[in-house]
């Protein structure tokens, strides 16, 4: 394994803690800054929102700039933004610290993968690149329950000075182990954007959106829901955010398995089972030990959808991947950014902190519609396809692949 590939896996796991380190801390930052839960949750909402904007434009920005050159100034930002978050004298200019952290999330991944594929021989290429994602994953089984215990017991300013320290290794590793990259020849932004005309990608990125969504409706509010809710003590917000990293882990192992040999079945599954599962936290939030295999459920079923949606997209998007990888992962955020305003909406008109559990599982069974239509759409368009290529002469197939 090339050493790159560990620097690229800390700066991953750096941003996969402040990413997700936020939702068991909300109760001490709203009380810092004397705002309700609720308004908390915007620092969710507009750190995901920056992912979905910095998503395709640093992106777009790095078809400029050499890669490894790229990846450096993407971890500036994070560690900026993280400086500030930790500085923060006010709740705006907390905000504002996490929307620059959040600008290099997806072009970080997106050219990430792109850069961890072209470190090791071709058929090696999805292990290097789950290689790096292993520093998400493992965020959140041990960065985000640690970085909990620190906010919970020393204040939550450390928490997100140590994750800027993260950032410097990361910074420091990209900067000694990545070898210079040649900029990659004739990638022009009109042809990453083509992949956007196709309909599946837009619906994948939609399942994406919606079935995250569900997630994080639920995850968001989590802290307060098992303090006040299931009675457990903010200690246990730690315990419980590692049940969801392990939920998170064993999912997207599975989902990546299966997402090569039935890839529509697993989203069916997964979807549908998540949607269930979310109604059903409304009940078993009154219970610690039921709401703690129901979040670990969550992690599992939320995840599981992973690897098939982002393959769809990559897929349906052919010859541009990097653009669509990245905007796929800022999906994934909008549902975050999308799920934490809703929820906080529902908190807000007084139904409680169990009702954000309702809205995921509305947006679950949004996306397993979604799905179904996109099966259906594919088997419609497969034989008009097949139609076409078979019209179309041999030597005019292979004028127009030139």
């Amino acid at each position: 394994m090339p050493l790159a590939l560990l620097a690229l896996a800390i700066g991953a796991f750096g941003i996969g803690t402040t990413e997700f380190v936020i939702m068991g801390l909300l109760p001490e930052v709203a009380g810092d800054f004397d705002v309700s839960i609720p308004t908390a949750g915007l620092l969710v909402t507009g750190y995901a929102l920056g992912v979905v904007i910095g998503a395709p434009l640093m992106t777009a920005l790095g078809t400029k700039i050499p890669r490894k050159r790229m990846l450096m100034l993407l971890m500036g930002l994070f560690i900026a933004g993280n400086l500030l978050s930790a500085l923060a004298p006010t709740f705006a200019i907390m905000v504002i610290g996490r929307v620059i952290a959040s600008l290099a999330h997806g072009a970080f991944f997106g050219i990430g993968s792109v850069v961890a594929a072209e470190l090791v021989a071709p058929q090696k290429k999805a292990g290097a690149i789950a290689m790096m994602f292993t520093g998400l994953t493992v965020a959140n089984v041990v960065g985000v329950p640690l970085g909990t215990l620190i906010g919970q017991h020393i204040g939550w300013r450390v928490t997100f000075a140590v994750v800027a320290a993260l950032g410097v290794i990361g910074l420091a590793g990209i900067a000694k182990l990545v070898p210079e990259l040649p900029r990659p020849e004739g990638v022009h932004l009109r042809h990453e954007l083509a992949a956007f005309k196709n309909a599946q990608v837009l619906l994948a990125m939609a399942m994406t959106v919606l079935g995250f969504g569900g997630v994080f409706a639920a995850v968001t509010y989590i802290a307060p829901m098992m303090t006040h809710v299931a009675g457990f003590d903010d200690g246990s917000v730690t315990w419980l955010l590692v049940l969801f990293g392990l939920g998170m882990v064993g999912g997207n192992l599975v989902g990546g398995r299966f997402a090569d040999r039935a890839l529509m079945p697993m989203l069916y599954i997964s979807l549908g089972a998540l949607a269930v599962v979310l109604a059903l936290f409304t009940l078993t939030a009154h219970d610690k030990i039921a709401a703690a295999v129901t979040i670990a459920l969550i992690g599992a079923l939320g995840f599981a959808t992973v690897p098939p949606l982002q393959k769809r997209v990559l897929d349906h998007a052919h010859g541009a991947p990097t653009l669509a990888s990245a905007v796929n992962i800022g999906a994934f955020n909008l549902g975050n950014a999308l799920s934490a305003w809703l929820g906080g909406l529902v908190i807000s008109a007084g139904l409680g902190y169990t009702a954000p559990n309702w809205v995921g599982a509305a947006l679950a069974s949004a996306a397993l519609v979604l799905a179904a239509f996109s099966a259906v759409l594919e088997r419609r368009e497969t034989p008009h396809s097949a139609t076409v290529a078979a019209a179309v002469p041999a030597d005019l197939s292979t004028t127009v692949h030139h």
